[in-house]
Order: structure tokens, then sequence, then C-alpha cells
């Protein structure tokens, strides 16, 4: 019985349509083994999963935001200095004066020394007016803005 040689061993890759066949007298890959007489090169095609497109959309939609939303904040603080601040101010409702807490508003403080004695004096904290300076618009009447409400102050 005749013995039959092996056949050569196929290379299968699932991105080269055809299959390269290697014969046992060619031991490296070489561009004369890659070629057949139709075409001169093997063609590749590329497969695309759906986890390689949520990976793309998740990395542009991530850098859409990025970009996005600091120019979304930088045109809302322009437009909103560009805007006239007519809101009254919440402490004091536009008024620019608190009510003294101690005093609430009298002026006086009375104290009871004992035996029924009071002593009526005046207010430490507002000096008698019965009012202070509203500390959240200083006087104006305004709300402020959220940035101008603080003082920034440089340190250094």
């Amino acid at each position: 019985m005749p013995v039959s040689a092996p056949s050569p061993p196929r290379l299968q890759s699932p991105f080269i349509h055809r299959p390269i066949n290697l014969t046992p007298s060619s031991r490296f890959l070489s561009a004369r083994n890659l070629r057949s007489p139709a075409t001169s090169y093997p063609r590749i095609k590329a497969e695309v999963d759906t986890n390689t497109v949520v990976a793309i959309s998740v990395g542009l939609a991530s850098v859409a935001l990025g970009i996005g939303i600091p120019v979304f904040y930088e045109t809302q603080i322009d437009n909103a200095a560009k805007r006239e601040n007519t809101q009254p101010c919440f402490p004091c409702n536009g008024t620019g004066a608190q009510k003294c807490r101690l005093c609430v508003g009298s002026g006086n403080v009375t104290v009871e020394l004992g035996g029924g004695e009071k002593e009526v004096s005046n207010c430490i904290n507002c000096d008698g007016a019965g009012s202070l300076t509203c500390t959240t618009c200083q006087g104006s009447g305004v709300q402020p803005r959220y940035l101008d409400r603080r003082e920034f102050k440089d340190d250094d």
C-alpha cells in the first residue's frame, strides 16, 4: 500500500479571506507565499463588534461633554454679567438693613436687676438704631450674584 504524503498545514485567520497554505518546503512567510496568481495580496476584512462600537461612542461622547460643558458655563457667565441684577436681597427684603437680633429692633435692651428693678440702656450691638446694615447686600438692597458675594484676597 502506497504511503501518501501529509497535506501541508493551513494557516487560518479570521481577518484574511482565503487561508494561507504553507508547504513543507517553505519555513517562513514571504510575500511570494502570500500571493496568488489572481491577486497580489490577500484582502483583510475588518470586523467591528458591538463592544468596539460602544467604546468608540463612549469616547466620542466623553470628549464632546468635556469640551461642551465648560463652554456652556462660560457663555452663561458672560450672559449673566451682561444682564442687570435687579433681584431684591433675600435677608433684608430689599431694604438694605436688618433688624438687630440683640434688641429685636427696639434699640434698647432691658435688664432685670432683681428685686423688681429694671434697667433700660441703648443696645451695644446697633448703638440704639435698632437695625444693622445687611451683610449679604452690604446695604444696597440688591441680591448679589454668587461670585460677587465672595472676597478674593491675595494672601501672597
